[in-house]
């Protein structure tokens, strides 16, 4: 029979992930002890009854349920049967690394060209469930450490999921650059975002098993430089991005001349709209100034008739106003004729000077009682004049003398002058 162990404590180092405690078949007031970030799965008859966390425990038939009765105190506190204590190591293992076992192929996806590419880094594990991986992976194993430690580690985490790890990355690697639009010659820009894509597809192999990935990093990419296919993808890229940056400068080319164009169109629809707003106001200005004319010649229009409408209610007549102008017209043509030394050219002259004027009033004032509405007064009958003596022949050559003089002058015509001067010789016939 094994010795009897008094205290069970977890004694192997930080990066063993389940370590076994080596006694075996001890009483039941042996001390169990578990640290932080540990957890003890005790086990009897190859069966994992109870889990114990953080603390201080005494192995009694109270502190292990599933036990129950099987322990025999009639055999001074030491059962009969084989009991077995798990450790496991619950703290984040750092800095695992990893890789694949052979390389990763990656056709360029603009022209066709394939490569190999190597892949490595480090990732962080922890477990998640200490009896699953105690089931599934540890078995009769003394223990598992990413590594291997000792005989009696028979294989390693490392080991173990390596085949998980260098499948699920040959297998995501290229598909992630693809749909990522990721340059193959930057693509040490894009690690972080090739790691996030690869722990997700890692991470459901590990938890099978009770373990957890919290961090997993793609750390190199290795490029086959001396490989012709890889120099001849490089220059085409150079080419790729020579043609790219000429086109850009294009587009900024193409694009400073259509602003500088779309700034002369705004400018001169300013300008067309400055000058056509001038015109407006030349134009309004016009239209004002014609309103106004238009109102004063209205006005103008009113206070003659106005003043018409006065007359008319004092009683003066059309015919009493012309007769007033043409008898003073007359007067004045007589004063003409008086002072020209009464020959017959300067009687001709006042007498047509009076006329004119007379006529010319006549037309005024004629139309400006017509507009008033006033009718003109009808002359009185002629009366016959008083018979005088007079010297027929000496009249009708004086006539004829001032017919001549007035045609001489431009006040009648040649036709008026003959019609005229056959009346006068028939008067005297």
């Amino acid at each position: 029979m094994a010795a009897i162990a008094e205290v069970l404590k977890y004694e192997g180092d930080n990066s063993t992930f389940i370590w076994k405690h080596p006694s075996e078949d001890f009483n039941s007031l042996t001390q169990l002890i578990v640290h932080e970030s540990q957890e003890a799965v005790f086990f009897m008859n190859g069966q994992a009854l109870d889990l114990f966390g953080p603390g201080r425990y005494t192995l009694e038939t109270q502190n292990i349920p599933k036990i129950g009765k099987v322990l025999n105190r009639s055999t001074d506190g030491v059962t009969p049967f084989h009991c077995e204590v798990y450790f496991i190591n619950q703290t984040v293992q750092m800095g695992l690394k990893w890789g694949t076992d052979s390389k990763v192929r990656y056709i360029d996806p603009d022209f066709g060209i394939p490569i190999e590419l190597g892949a490595s880094g480090e990732m962080s594990l922890r477990v998640s469930d200490s009896r699953r991986l105690l089931i599934n992976l540890v078995g009769t194993m003394r223990g598992i450490a990413w590594e291997e430690r000792g005989a009696g580690f028979t294989k390693s985490l490392q080991n173990s999921f390596r085949p998980l790890i260098s499948t699920a990355v040959k297998s995501n690697l290229s598909p992630a650059i693809k749909a990522g639009q990721f340059d193959i010659l930057e693509i040490d820009e894009h690690l972080e975002e090739l790691s996030a894509v690869l722990r997700e597809r890692i991470l459901g192999g590990f938890e099978e098993y009770g373990l957890t990935i919290p961090q997993f990093y793609l750390t190199t990419v290795v490029l086959p430089e001396g490989d012709p296919s890889f120099k001849r993808l490089r220059e085409l890229h150079t080419i790729s991005l020579q043609t790219r940056m000429i086109r850009a400068e294009a587009t900024v080319r193409t694009a400073r001349a259509q602003a500088e164009a779309e700034v002369t169109a705004a400018e001169r629809v300013t300008e067309l709209e400055r000058q056509t707003t001038k015109t407006e106001v030349a134009r309004r200005e016009a239209e004002r100034r014609i309103i106004e004319a238009q109102a004063e010649a209205e006005a103008t229009r009113q206070a003659g008739y106005a003043e018409a409408q006065v007359m008319q209610a004092q009683g003066i007549t059309k015919k009493d106003y012309v007769a007033a102008e043409v008898q003073k017209a007359y007067a004045e043509g007589m004063g003409n004729m008086s002072g020209s030394g009464g020959s017959a050219m300067g009687d001709v002259i006042g007498l047509g000077v009076g006329l004119k004027a007379a006529g010319v009033m006549a037309g005024q004032f004629g139309g400006l009682f017509d507009a008033a509405g006033v009718q003109p007064a009808q002359p009185p009958a002629a009366q016959p004049a008083a018979a005088q003596p007079v010297d027929e022949m000496a009249a009708f050559k004086a006539k004829v003398e001032k017919l001549s003089v007035m045609k001489e002058a431009g006040l009648i015509g040649e036709e008026e002058f003959a019609q005229m001067k056959a009346k006068l010789l028939a008067d005297i016939l």
